[in-house]
């Protein structure tokens, strides 16, 4: 596997587990402040590496009505308000490659979304910021083949890349993991599991994406058992009525019992 680095206080591809989470999107920035406090708490009860996410632009809703957040400007002062405020690590999407610098200057961790992966133009300019990266698998790549991801965003002198697993597209409204990509993977960077997308059914609801939150923890202990550097865990205290991804988010109330079964696991496996 590649070096290890860090972010802020956290530790990526270093043998200690962490922790991305937060909401799919920012829906307000007292929701977003609320998050990131609620699961901070939590996470520091734990001693798990924390880093905050949420969204401020979904550009890739499956419906044009659909919400997707406060955009750019509003999107990138409310994450650098909770970065200032938290003293968290954030990590948001980029959709296009001329917010990335905008967005470096508010957060630590610049995300390609997983339709996006193999954009040359957005990973180069990702990596031109030295934040650090993580790019999600697409559901039709091959985990060998995101090494071409991860070369893209070296080709600018940026080594601070992890990428991140959420299974593959299987038909037309369902996806599947196979858990070898997460070894697989692990050969070219840091690998961290995401539970939640995981068990999404993409546009499987009549113009959103539905999901089967009951498996997240199921997903969760197998990805930790077969060796995962951190999780990415899309968080809500109200996922019936989230704006975005609520189908398939995780309840606020559960993660503190799923993280200690997880560290469990996790020390168990060594």
């Amino acid at each position: 596997m590649s070096n290890s680095f860090e972010i802020g206080p956290v530790q990526v591809g270093a043998g200690r587990f962490f922790l991305v989470a937060g909401p799919c999107v920012i829906e307000s920035e007292a929701h977003a402040r609320k998050m990131a406090a609620a699961i901070q708490r939590v996470t520091s009860d734990l001693r798990v590496p924390f880093i905050f996410k949420a969204s401020y632009d979904k550009a890739n809703r499956t419906s044009i009505r659909s919400f997707r957040g406060p955009g750019l400007s509003e999107g990138v002062r409310i994450l650098r308000s909770i970065a200032e405020n938290t003293g968290l690590p954030v990590l948001t999407d980029v959709h296009e490659p001329g917010h990335c610098e905008i967005v470096a200057e508010a957060v630590d961790v610049l995300q390609i979304p997983a339709f996006l992966c193999r954009q040359t133009d957005l990973l180069v300019a990702a990596g031109k910021t030295g934040r650090a990266i993580n790019i999600k698998k697409g559901q039709f790549v091959a985990p060998r083949d995101m090494s071409h991801g991860v070369e893209k965003v070296h080709s600018t002198g940026n080594e601070r890349v992890f990428l991140t697993e959420r299974g593959s597209t299987f038909g037309y409204n369902d996806l599947v993991v196979d858990f070898r990509s997460l070894a697989i993977m692990r050969k070219i960077a840091p690998v961290v599991f995401d539970a939640t997308h995981s068990v999404q059914q993409p546009s499987a609801a009549n113009g959103i994406s539905g999901g089967q939150p009951e498996f997240i923890p199921v997903m969760a202990r197998a990805a930790v058992a077969a060796g995962i550097d951190g999780l990415f865990l899309e968080v809500h205290d109200d996922p019936p009525n989230a704006m975005s991804d609520g189908a398939n988010a995780l309840d606020l109330k559960l993660l503190k019992p799923l993280l200690e079964t997880l560290l469990a696991i996790h020390a168990a496996a060594g």
